[in-house]
């Protein structure tokens, strides 16, 4: 059953008393906490929402639904990827020349122009830049619209991180998927409608990444554990059968009942009744949904399950599918380092690969099954890189961070597709076309799902808070 928490906002909360310590207190931190989770996230009003005459566009105009998130931590080089630069070419290993204009973020010494070791090829109908060592996604690249225009304000990563994950380079604040459950609710009752599949290291900023900041805290992310049991608890022990377990909440219900009847207005248990017994649904449900050996043999191979270098991030992108499939509303996934400073042709080479196959047929995959209209797909980093690196590795040449440049590119969900929006200058150091703020793209995701971040907001410390933090502008040439 699908809800809409965007048109109940001015309704009274459910579990408004049900604070983060306490449900943390009564339900641990394991599937209870989950199921929590997931339950507020798909019933309840929003207790800080605006009421507002101006509503956020229709919902039956936006053709995207759900969003798959793949956050290439570490800061991905555009140069590198999707944004060719030849002029490195004549001006390699030349000594790199600074001003207020091009300044190398990170400054120091001696440095020079770096080219790039790969070469550039126009794939596809649309002639897209590729680099030539992405051959898979090369034969999807008419369904994706590269945007080179965005810059961001830190280089540094945890500030970075926070910045294009939450809109706010100081972390604290909600995560951009908290935002869409918030405004979007849940399509699956049984299942949580943020789920984040990260490293097994954490990316810089740690799960903070994926808080709900001063969102209720049903709106946080639910990251999935890379080894052992996705979830803690997830499934009963062996000697307890699911007709016990029935009978044991079933009990538990009666006794509650009669508990929550002399105290009238206390929510908490309710809450924490209903959560019981969702995640007694889980149970049900989520090794069904996790269990990737339920897949053909010929989709895990097209994954690239089962091979060394695409296994890990291949299972992570069918996992993504099964969840949108399911009706999970926002889905990150996490892959790193991307943190090239040496050696840019070796680290950057073995990290495409590691994800080239799984994106492709991720896209595939959901255009087949008719999903990928209404699945918004992003790549991105947290920043871009530079045109000049200094020498450490002796011929080993790298690049650093640059957050006044980036490729960033959507698939599906209503994005112009088949189009290169924004240029940078000759040397990819900085946006000089089609340029936009990080909190642009922010508003535009949005757009893309039927949401307005004028009218999205939460009332906290004092005012009416939002995404974008301050407002921003809709970048109207990635939407169709």
């Amino acid at each position: 059953m699908s809800t809409d928490p965007v048109s109940a906002r001015n309704g009274p909360p459910h579990v408004a008393t049900c604070t983060r310590r306490d449900a943390v207190y009564g339900l641990g931190a394991s599937l209870g906490s989950i199921a929590l989770t997931s339950l507020l996230a798909a019933d309840q009003p929003k207790p800080g929402a605006r009421p507002s005459t101006s509503q956020p566009p229709s919902r039956a105009a936006a053709k995207a639904k759900n969003v798959i998130f793949l956050m290439m931590e570490g800061g991905p080089s555009h140069i590198d990827t999707f944004d060719p630069k030849p002029a490195l070419d004549r001006l390699h290993l030349q000594e790199f020349v600074s001003d207020d204009i091009r300044k190398s973020a990170m400054q120091s010494g001696t440095r020079y122009y770096v080219r790039s070791p790969f070469r550039f090829i126009k794939a596809g109908q649309s002639g897209a830049d590729i680099a030539e060592n992405w051959p898979h996604l090369a034969d999807v690249v008419d369904d994706i619209c590269f945007f080179r225009g965005c810059t961001v304000d830190s280089v540094n990563h945890p500030t970075a991180l926070y910045q294009m994950n939450c809109g706010n380079r100081f972390g604290g604040d909600p995560a951009v998927g908290s935002w869409v459950t918030y405004g979007l609710g849940s399509e699956n009752q049984d299942l949580p409608g943020f789920v984040v599949l990260p490293e097994l290291s954490y990316p810089q900023g740690g799960a903070a990444n994926w808080g709900n900041g001063y969102l209720p805290a049903q709106f946080q992310g639910t990251p999935l554990r890379p080894r052992g049991s996705p979830i803690l608890d997830l499934a009963p022990p062996e000697h307890v059968t699911p007709a016990m377990q029935r009978k044991n909440l079933d009990l538990l219900a009666a006794l509650d009942a009669g508990h929550a009847a002399r105290r009238p207005g206390q929510d908490e248990l309710a809450a924490r009744m209903a959560a019981y017994e969702l995640a007694f649904r889980m149970q049900m449900q989520v090794p069904e949904v996790l269990d990737l050996s339920r897949e053909d043999e010929p989709t895990r191979q097209l994954y690239g399950i089962g091979t060394a270098a695409t296994d890990s991030f291949g299972r992570k992108c069918l996992l993504a599918r099964k969840l949108v499939e399911q009706g999970v509303r926002f889905v990150q996934l996490y892959h790193g380092s991307w943190d090239s400073h040496d050696s840019i042709e070796r680290a950057h080479g073995s990290l495409v690969r590691a994800v080239d196959r799984p994106i492709a047929t991720l896209l595939a995959d959901l255009k087949r099954r008719g999903l990928l209209d209404s699945t918004l797909v992003v790549w991105c980093g947290e920043f871009g890189r530079t045109p000049d690196n200094g020498l450490r590795q002796g011929t080993a040449y790298g690049r650093d961070h640059n957050a006044n440049a980036m490729t960033i590119w959507l698939a599906g969900g209503g994005c112009n597709a088949g189009h290169t929006i924004g240029a940078t200058d000759e040397l990819g150091m900085a946006a000089v076309e089609g340029k936009a703020h990080v909190r642009d793209f922010h508003v535009t995701l949005l757009r893309l799902l039927g949401l307005d971040d004028n009218t999205l907001t939460y009332y906290h410390a004092g005012r009416f808070k939002q995404l974008s933090q301050f407002g921003g502008t809709v970048i109207t040439d990635l939407i169709a």
